[in-house]
C-alpha cells in the first residue's frame, strides 16, 4: 500500500472518533519564480483553526492555484474528503488534499493533547561529522550550511537537471544511486508529493539514520517510520494569525510557528492517541 493510501487509512480511524472540523479557507503565498529554491508553501484551514500545510512549487502548482483558487469550492467543504484526494493522481489536488489531511492531523493532535518535542536544528538533529557521507534527497537551501560548515561530505540528489553539478562545499546529482553509501540522509517532504518516497528510501540502504524535514512534514509518521524513517520534522504553529499574514505577505513565518520532532520513540502511535479520544 502507498503512504498516501496508509495516511488516509488512518485519517478515516480518526473520523470513526467523533465529527470532524470543516474547511474554512486555503491560503497562498504570493506569486513568485522557484529558481531560488527556497520553498513556498500553501496553508489549508479548518474551522477550528487547525492548519496544514503543503509544498508548491512543483511543475506550476502554485500559478494553478493562484489562477483558480477562488473557483475550488473549498469554504465549507468536507475535509477529508478532499483529503482523500492526496492519494490521486492529479497533482494539483493532490497538494490540496496534502494539506486538508495535515490539517487533520494538527486537528487529531491537539483532540488528543499531543504536542510533538522541539527540534533542536533544522537538518533533523542528524549532527553531521568530516568523516561522514551525508545525503539530501532535494536541493533545500536552508538545510546545506549546517552540514557544509560541519566539513561532511554532501550529496544531494534532484529530479531539476538544471542545477546538477559541483558546487562550493557540495554535489548535485540525477543519480539516486550515489545515496547507497550515505551513513545519514535528509530529505524534504516533497518525497510524499511527487511519489519518489519508496524509491528513495530504497536507495538509502546503507544509512542508518534518514530524517524527512520541512514545513510540510506535518503528517502522521506511523507510516513513515514503518518505512525506515528514523526523524520527521516539521512546523508548529503556534500564532495561527501572525503565521498566515506572513505567509500571504511572502515574509518570514519563523517567529510564529517552532519546529518539532517526531522520532519512533517520542512518539506514542496513532492508536495511543486515538484512544485518548474515547
Amino acid at each position: 500500500m502507498s503512504f498516501a493510501a496508509e495516511y488516509i487509512a488512518q485519517l478515516e480511524s480518526f473520523a470513526a472518533h467523533g465529527a470532524l472540523p470543516r474547511i474554512r479557507a486555503l491560503h497562498l503565498p504570493p506569486a513568485r519564480p522557484s529558481e531560488d529554491n527556497k520553498g513556498e508553501f500553501c496553508a489549508l484551514e479548518l474551522d477550528d483553526g487547525s492548519l496544514g500545510l503543503s509544498y508548491v512549487l512543483l511543475d506550476d502548482t502554485l500559478a494553478q492555484l493562484r489562477h483558480g483558487a477562488d473557483s475550488f469550492g473549498l469554504a465549507g467543504a468536507d475535509a477529508l474528503e478532499l483529503a482523500r484526494r492526496y492519494a490521486g493522481n492529479d497533482g494539483l489536488w493532490k497538494t490540496i488534499g496534502f494539506a486538508a489531511a495535515n490539517a487533520l492531523t494538527r486537528c487529531l493532535f491537539d483532540r488528543a493533547g499531543f504536542r510533538p518535542d522541539n527540534s533542536s536544528d533544522s537538518i533533523g538533529q542528524m549532527d553531521p561529522r568530516p568523516d561522514e557521507h551525508i545525503g539530501m534527497i532535494g536541493l533545500f537551501m536552508p538545510l546545506l550550511g549546517q552540514i557544509i560548515k560541519s566539513g561532511a561530505r554532501l550529496t544531494v540528489v534532484e529530479l531539476n537537471a538544471a542545477l546538477a553539478g559541483a558546487r562550493d562545499g557540495y554535489r548535485v546529482t540525477l543519480d539516486a544511486g550515489q545515496l547507497a553509501d550515505c551513513s545519514k540522509v535528509v530529505a524534504t517532504s516533497t518525497l510524499l508529493l511527487n511519489d519518489t518516497l519508496d524509491r528513495m528510501i530504497g536507495c538509502c540502504r546503507g544509512a542508518r539514520w534518514f530524517a524527512m524535514v520541512g514545513p510540510s512534514a506535518g503528517c502522521l509518521p506511523d507510516a513513515l517510520f514503518a518505512r525506515g524513517v528514523t526523524l520527521l520534522g516539521g512546523s508548529w504553529v503556534n500564532d495561527r494569525e501572525g503565521f498566515l499574514a506572513a505567509l500571504r505577505k511572502g515574509e518570514s513565518r519563523s517567529g510564529f510557528a517552532s519546529k518539532f520532532a517526531l522520532t519512533p520513540g517520542s512518539y506514542p502511535g496513532l492508536e495511543a492517541l486515538l484512544a485518548r479520544l474515547d
